[in-house]
């Protein structure tokens, strides 16, 4: 008794020296809405299909949801966190197996087993025979008993990395809709400023056939002509680009559906198309509707039950094994109860000694790692909160900028037709002309691209907000 306690108190010594750790805690507070916004709904609770109207984009997207290859990863991804979840469950419960086996043994007479083993009668006054079969069945069970939760710890870690890694998903699937309706919008773009080009060829056609005109009624020089000709020129390899981005685009478009490069069905009218307005809503919605902030919360919570099985691993563990089953000689013995049964129940106590610097790095790197996910968690609250912020910003800016576009472009439109009349009339130089083109055709290129980024912005708002994977 007096060496049973002394086993205990150096049992309960060694788990008392555990070290001190710094601690970080998270920090989760957010402005209370964004720039002046007073929306209280946000977007993000519609659901992509509702928020996207044009059946063509709705089309592309459901079979990217079906086909993208990194979804289907991320899918996978799931089924071997929940796979860990199984087997961190099993590691506290009791492991029972069946066991058999059979053999044969020649042990010395001049041994202390086999002088015992020729002294012994087993019937009807014969000696034990040689050479000593061994024949055995029975069923046997080993427990380690979770007092400090060490065990249930690791399974709940490994239970929150699970629904990390749907949130993960969750977040893939937002981006991939967004990055879908991005490129689509891209090519609606590329097909409106190819329109745009082709309507300019065609005027300049006429500009130049007028030029060669007056150019053999001696009222220009060839180099007006050749200036025209030119300025053709330029805009029909201008085409080219334009149709080398689209291929490029629709083949990009291919990959984000899981398919080779085909034609994407769409309407070319829908450009500039209203799409659902955007209602930033408030932060702490935010905070609850996107995925990675979900994610990076239920990766703190992980992080925070690593550390306390890691610290679980200071203390003593009480391990329990036991079997019952059968042993004899023979297999015609074997089922003889009770001179062939067997049975055994023993219970162990164990904590470290020696290996405690093993034990405490694994503790202060688990802490450590907890310490960096607040950080990480910090971070994407942070990272999402300046993207909305950032993109209903540009949202604003870019209606302003489309307005006075949109007069430029009206403005540089009518002054093609001045520029003719004054140059049919001779009171206009050439390069007048060739100049209010060339402005005409930028001014409606950027008009499209503003156009374009207002489209773009739309949706990067609406993933920023955490729309799209529900």
């Amino acid at each position: 008794m007096t060496y049973f306690a002394i086993g205990c108190a150096c049992l309960t010594y060694t788990a008392c020296k555990i070290p001190e750790l710094a601690e970080t805690p998270a920090v989760s507070n957010v402005p209370s809405g964004f720039n002046d916004s007073r929306d209280t709904v946000s977007t993000a609770s519609l659901s992509w299909k509702a928020f996207f109207a044009d059946p063509d984009l709705a089309a592309l997207i459901d079979t990217a949801l079906l086909h993208n290859q990194e979804l289907n990863i991320a899918q996978w991804e799931i089924e071997i966190a929940r796979n860990e979840v199984r087997a961190r469950k099993g590691e506290y419960l009791p492991s029972v197996g069946i066991k058999a086996g059979a053999g044969v043994e020649k042990v010395g007479r001049y041994t202390s087993q086999g002088a015992n083993d020729a002294n012994t009668e087993i019937k009807e006054g014969k000696e034990m025979p040689e050479p000593l079969g061994d024949f055995m069945v029975g069923a046997f069970a080993s427990w380690e008993v979770d007092i400090w939760h060490k065990l249930r710890n690791a399974k709940k870690a490994a239970a929150a990395r699970y629904l990390a890694s749907v949130e993960g998903r969750n977040f893939a699937v937002t981006n991939l809709i967004a990055e879908i309706a991005t490129s689509y919008y891209e090519l609606l773009a590329l097909d409106k400023q190819l329109e745009i080009v082709d309507q300019n060829i065609a005027l300049q056609g006429n500009a130049l056939s007028v030029v060669k005109l007056q150019k053999e009624a001696t009222r220009v020089t060839e180099l007006a002509v050749r200036k025209f000709e030119a300025e053709v020129l330029r805009t029909q390899s201008l085409r080219f680009d334009i149709l080398q981005r689209i291929v490029e685009t629709e083949n990009r478009m291919g990959q984000l559906t899981g398919r080779y490069p085909s034609h994407v069905p769409r309407n070319s009218r829908q450009f500039g198309a209203v799409v659902a307005s955007i209602s930033g809503g408030i932060p702490s919605a935010m905070l609850a509707n996107r995925p990675d902030i979900r994610e990076a919360e239920l990766k703190l919570a992980a992080a925070k039950l690593d550390v306390k099985s890691a610290r679980a691993q200071f203390y003593p563990s009480l391990g329990i094994t036991a079997g019952v089953g059968y042993r004899a000689f023979n297999p015609s013995y074997l089922i003889k109860t009770p001179e062939s049964l067997l049975y055994s129940l023993a219970g162990d106590l164990a904590a470290p000694l020696v290996n405690r610097n093993g034990i405490k790095a694994a503790y202060l790197n688990a802490n450590a790692k907890q310490i960096q996910t607040v950080y990480e968690y910090e971070r994407t609250i942070l990272n999402a909160y300046v993207e909305v912020v950032n993109q209903l910003s540009k949202i604003a800016n870019l209606e302003k900028r489309y307005d006075l576009q949109s007069k430029q472009v009206e403005a540089l439109t009518q002054s093609i037709a001045i520029s003719n009349d004054l140059f049919a009339s001779a009171r206009a130089d050439y390069m007048e002309v060739l100049m209010t083109q060339r402005d005409a055709l930028e001014s409606k290129f950027e008009l499209v691209e503003t156009q374009l980024q207002q489209l773009q912005a739309v949706v990067s708002a609406y993933r920023a907000l955490g729309g799209g994977w529900k």
